[in-house]
């Protein structure tokens, strides 16, 4: 039995939050069903890498869901949505605050029909205030909420963004832990809730542990540190690029020594972190560590720095990921055949349950491709389906 069996999602959202965050249920064993407008459907359905009616977008949100176009906009559908949420435990609705009301959708009209659904209303900037009513996507949080003010290299003092929608999938992971962590209080006797996720507070508190580093002790008399966005750096090698870093005494130990300067240690401007921090030491320390790494291979200099435990990695391209032997080892992705979409490459649930089953998602919908079944199950028998399709409620 998986942890989410018997459960029943109803997605209403659409990009890469809402829709991973259903993933991430469907990856526990709920029944994900992703409601999609007449038409091209999710956004994302229009991007590219695509092959057989599916494309990586799809591919990679919406593995193990089954797919539904309902025109929301008519009463017929806003009643084939009302029949399918009536036993449902989740729903996931990202619409603008206010727009799933004029759908006769929101959580006042869902609970009462259905008093134990947990109902995720995902927005923004919140359900009101100032920003409510604004449009909003990863990049533009990244800009608001303080991380693009981080991404400076030293070497090039400007900022710049995360190139991967880091905010998006951060409030994928807050909803799939704020929905079973509402179920089980279900379970343990609560009733059904609301759960109003705003972006901007998960992208600030996500961001916070160690980004707010600076902006956390308010006092004026506080000890002054070193951001650790300011420690993070890339070093240039003869052939390429690492990540390495060292932070306690027994890691620039092993840093010196396998750049082959042991010496730095006898060296009283270099041999203890009060001295690196004296003048400009730490200046010419940059320098000299620097220079020495443009010596060496990538690969021979990571092999050293491993020897010594030093912590670091080589920078690869992408299409390399799936080829590092830890993953083979830990099987972080499986291949599976798709009758249409051929040989897709799909990253298993991370984290790995030791006594429950979970399901291995080798599957994803197509556009509408689960119409028919859905609405069987909802009592829709053929005759009221044809009628549906030729009035464009359920394409």
């Amino acid at each position: 039995m998986t942890p989410l069996n018997n459960i029943k999602v109803v997605d209403f959202t659409q990009v890469v939050a809402g829709p991973v965050a259903g993933m991430l249920l469907a990856e526990l064993g709920a029944d994900v069903i992703k409601v999609e407008y007449p038409g091209v459907g999710d956004i994302t359905r229009t991007s590219g890498f695509a092959k057989g009616g599916l494309n990586s977008a799809v591919l990679n949100c919406n593995r193990g869901k089954r797919s539904i176009q309902i025109n929301l906009k008519e009463p017929e559908g806003q009643a084939i949505a009302l029949k399918l949420i009536s036993d449902a435990d989740v729903i996931l609705q990202s619409m603008r605050p206010g727009k799933i009301a004029e759908l006769g959708l929101d959580y006042k009209a869902v609970q009462a029909i259905n008093p134990n659904i947990i109902y995720v209303s995902l927005s923004g900037y919140g359900q009101d205030g100032p920003y409510a009513d604004r449009a909003v996507y990863d990049p533009v949080l990244q800009a608001m909420c303080g991380y693009v003010s981080l991404q400076v290299n030293p070497q090039i003092p400007f900022p710049d963004l995360i190139r991967t929608a880091l905010i998006d999938k951060a409030v994928s992971w807050e909803i799939a832990l704020s929905v079973t962590a509402a179920l089980f209080a279900r379970e343990r006797g609560a009733t059904g809730q609301e759960l109003q996720i705003a972006m901007i507070d998960v992208a600030i508190a996500f961001l916070w542990p160690d980004g707010g580093m600076g902006e956390t002790l308010l006092d004026s008399d506080i000890e002054v540190g070193t951001h650790l966005s300011k420690l993070m750096n890339m070093t240039e090698t003869s052939d390429g690029y690492i990540v390495y870093f060292a932070v306690t005494d027994k890691q620039i130990k092993g840093l010196y020594t396998a750049l082959g300067y042991p010496e730095w240690l006898l060296d009283e401007r270099f041999s203890s972190r009060e001295a690196r921090h004296t003048g400009n030491n730490n200046e010419t320390l940059g320098g000299l560590i620097a220079d020495a790494f443009r010596t060496f291979p990538t690969g021979e200099i990571a092999n050293r720095l491993h020897s010594h435990s030093v912590p670091c990695g080589e920078v690869i391209e992408l299409s390399e990921v799936s080829k590092i032997p830890q993953v083979i080892h830990n099987k972080t992705f499986f291949e599976w055949d798709h009758p249409k979409s051929g040989k897709i490459r799909s990253p298993r649930h991370s984290a790995i349950f030791t006594e429950t089953e979970l399901p291995i998602l080798d599957n994803a919908p197509l556009l509408n491709e689960h119409s028919d079944e859905i609405l069987l199950e909802l009592g829709v028998e053929e005759k009221e389906r044809s009628l549906l399709k030729e009035k464009g409620i359920v394409p």
